[in-house]
């Protein structure tokens, strides 16, 4: 069974920066891909950022691209997703996930959740 567990979210003034972990118990972390997604009160869940077994390809949403980095160290079964200059509509719940395929990382097909981890964003 694969666990994923967040961390690093919290209360943030916009322009912010935060860096969200997710640790994963699971064999052969590298064989996986990993994404990120996030959740508004009152909003489906949607994409963030995706990463690939060796981190040799990223993925983001429109929305993100260019203040938040995706990045994964598999020596420690970790992925973080480094969130800057962020914008009170960045609030939400965010979710790692993980997926065994490397295909439609942008979809929310994923294998593994985790429970989330709350990002909330002042103005």
């Amino acid at each position: 069974q694969v666990q994923l567990v967040e961390s690093g979210g919290g209360l943030v003034q916009a322009g912010g920066s935060l860096r969200l972990s997710c640790a994963a118990s699971v064999r052969a972390f590298s064989s996986y891909a990993m994404g990120w997604f996030r959740q508004a009160p009152g909003q489906e869940r949607e994409f963030v950022a995706a990463i690939t077994w060796s981190g040799g390809i990223t993925y983001y949403a429109e929305s993100v691209k260019g203040r938040f980095t995706v990045s994964r160290d598999n020596a420690k079964n970790t992925v973080y997703l480094q969130l800057n200059s962020l914008k009170p509509e960045d609030t939400a719940v965010y979710y790692c996930a993980a997926k065994y395929s490397h295909s439609a990382l942008k979809l929310m097909t994923y294998d593994y959740w985790g429970q989330g981890t709350q990002v909330s964003v002042s103005s």
